[in-house]
């Protein structure tokens, strides 16, 4: 470390703790102070259940589409519009003018799942320079970056010879990024073309412009343009997988949500329709969040998505039932043979019909699915117990592993039918999601385990578009949750992205466009949990007249290298806090030189992180010199601190857990 920056991060320690200058001495007369006691003896410690913290994905705000799922032409199969045709083909638009060129649908596709076709006539003789044609500028412009390249498949058809350019273009379509023709090649039938686009230039709202100078006509389908960099190649786009890898998820839960079930039942998620060739997926409109997917983004690539960030998946599935209508019980058994069937394409053998299906999309290893949700908020609806035994009992005698999820809260009275875990959902405001860190303390041990998965602050006045205030709120509740992980087993933040062009929900844990992205403070907050799952949970006691405010947990945590003792302290008022941490039954002296404290704190408990300021509010990690079995420290206000105390040696017991 150089001097500077050891100088630097010295300095901005001491601010966070201290608040320096005038402010310091404001903040000393008015701190409160506290005493933390941690009991770290073996006797009264417990593990924490290895799936604590994880993911939960749902299509929403273009989470998927336009999103993580690095597809870059929007409706790119021209289904959008509907089935009948002639129909819309937003966002696709014309260059030229009706004396150019004419464009329509039909349904002369090759594909019958997905008949709709764009047929474009090219009516002049003398065309403008750079022809006539169609662009699609993609979800609010492609980002296109110079050197990179993209991979464009299309299918093409037309009775005469073409010449065809395909180029990337700045949304102006005047600044030209890359091109290449296509001429010569018999398309009197449907042929699928492919190539590859190498950009020299950058442009952030770029569009896919595909233009002719010949009279004639062509018909296009299946359009799909792909950065050919996607994470392990399968699709994601990598800076946002980069972004989850950094929480490691032990679960991830998906598709929703309320996407799962849809308005009506003929717009729910439909998983063998997103599986296969995805130029064969029909796609579907979301009606709840009221937009068009291609489905690239299917079943398959979640199992997936899944594997590669090594959590357990959580499939949730529709039980019959959407927002407005739901199926009786007494018909509820193709919906039955229908999710049992996804459950042989993730688990069964490659000689299985649908484990066949899996491998011939070159996944030939099974996937591990241990978890599935009967439904999402449904518990309330008139059939849903009915249809939730069918399934249980179903899935129960064909994969008696699998561990179901209910629909119904269990935490203050008992469930009236057979389940593995239930749903706990919350969406409060700040001060109630604080007081909720206590939510499961009396909550019954006997019977299904409690999976929170989805939770937030999502009072307007409390986090806007993500506040430091909303997370200090959450992390007092992951904090009881740790403390319960005895009969809670699961918890996920909710919802999980939001593209900057489509805040349909607010607030988000994190918010990207084509190029940017970032953690708002209820991301950074979850990194502090992140080795919490599999960890070792011990006692801790807050005494203080200012407890009120205060939340904290305390855990054994090792990595690679080293054991740790984490106690983490969230200050959820305005006062500073001259604190005292003291560990009891320490069996190890203290590694000053490994030990860290990590802060979450800002000038104010509304601010928020933006693009221009991604980092305004982030932990900040520093050396603990005077760690110690006691130790003292200021807490700022509207803090979250965790201090990481760095142990030479510890019992052997706690090191094997």
């Amino acid at each position: 470390m150089d001097f500077k920056y050891a100088f630097f991060s010295t300095m901005f320690s001491m601010l966070l703790f201290c608040f320096s200058g005038t402010r310091l001495s404001a903040e000393l007369e008015l701190a409160q102070t506290a005493l933390v006691e941690v009991d770290v003896s073996w006797e009264l410690s417990r593990k924490i259940p290895d799936t604590l913290f994880g993911l939960f994905f749902e299509e929403i705000n273009h989470a998927g589409a336009g999103g993580i799922w690095a597809e870059l032409v929007s409706n790119r199969g021209f289904e959008a519009g509907g089935p009948h045709t002639p129909s819309d083909i937003d966002p696709w638009s014309i260059i030229g003018d009706d004396s150019s060129i004419y464009i329509t649908t039909d349904r002369s596709s090759c594909f019958s799942q997905n008949s709709v076709a764009l047929r474009m006539e090219i009516l002049c003789d003398n065309c403008p320079a750079g022809g006539v044609g169609i662009y699609n500028p993609g979800f609010w412009g492609m980002n296109i970056e110079e050197g990179k390249a993209y991979n464009l498949v299309m299918y093409v058809r037309s009775l005469e010879s073409v010449d065809l350019t395909a180029s990337l273009t700045c949304s102006d379509g005047l600044q030209n990024l890359a091109s290449v023709s296509i001429q010569g090649i018999d398309l009197s039938n449907w042929t699928k073309i492919e190539m590859q686009l190498l950009a020299q230039g950058t442009c952030r709202a770029s569009r896919l412009e595909l233009t002719s100078m010949k009279r004639g006509v062509i018909w296009f389908d299946q359009v799909s343009l792909m950065p050919s960099d996607t994470y392990k190649g399968h699709g994601f786009r990598k800076e946002l997988t980069y972004m989850l890898l950094e929480l490691r998820p032990q679960f991830l839960r998906f598709p929703g949500g309320c996407f799962v079930e849809g308005d009506w039942l003929r717009n729910a998620f439909r998983w063998r329709e997103t599986i296969g060739p995805w130029e064969q997926r029909p796609g579907h409109f979301g009606d709840v969040w009221n937009y068009w997917t291609d489905d690239g983004l299917g079943y398959y690539e979640f199992l997936q998505l899944a594997e590669d960030l090594g959590a357990s998946p959580i499939w949730v599935f529709n039980a019959g039932i959407s927002h407005h209508d739901e199926v009786d019980t007494t018909v509820i058994e193709p919906f039955v043979k229908d999710v049992l069937d996804s459950l042989e394409f993730a688990r069964g053998s490659e000689e299985s019909t649908w484990g066949s299906v899996r491998a011939a999309m070159g996944h030939p290893e099974r996937f591990p699915v241990k978890y599935v949700a009967i439904g999402n908020e449904d518990c309330g609806k008139e059939f849903y117990r009915g249809n939730y035994l069918k399934f249980y009992e179903a899935i129960r005698e064909a994969y008696p592993d699998i561990q179901m999820i209910s629909n119904c809260d269990g935490s203050s009275r008992p469930l009236d039918h057979r389940a593995d875990l239930y749903d706990f959902h919350v969406y409060t405001s700040a001060a109630n999601l604080f007081l909720m860190k206590n939510k499961f303390d009396r909550t019954s041990r006997i019977g299904p385990k409690v999976f929170v998965s989805e939770y937030a602050v999502n009072e307007p006045k409390d986090t806007g578009k993500g506040s430091l205030l909303a997370s200090l709120a959450e992390a007092a509740f992951l904090t009881g949750l740790e403390k319960n992980s005895d009969v809670v087993q699961m918890a996920s933040y909710a919802p999980l992205f939001v593209n900057d062009n489509d805040r349909t929900w607010n607030p988000d844990a994190i918010v990207f466009n084509s190029w940017q992205q970032y953690g708002t403070p209820s991301y950074w907050m979850q990194t502090y949990f992140r080795e919490s799952s599999g960890s070792v949970i011990h006692p801790i006691m807050i005494n203080s007249s200012y407890s009120d405010a205060l939340a904290a947990s305390a855990i054994t945590w090792q990595d690679a290298e080293d054991i740790f003792l984490r106690v983490k302290i969230v200050n959820f008022g305005p006062n500073a806090v001259n604190l005292t941490v003291s560990s009891k039954g320490l069996q190890a002296g203290v590694n000053t030189a490994k030990s860290t404290v990590t802060i979450l704190t800002s000038g104010n408990m509304l601010d928020e992180n933006s693009f221009t300021e991604p980092n305004k509010v982030v932990p900040v990690t520093s050396k603990l010199p005077d760690a110690s079995e006691e130790m003292q420290a200021l807490l700022a206000p509207y803090s979250f601190t965790s201090f990481d105390l760095a142990l030479d040696q510890y019992s052997k017991l706690v090191a094997e857990m």
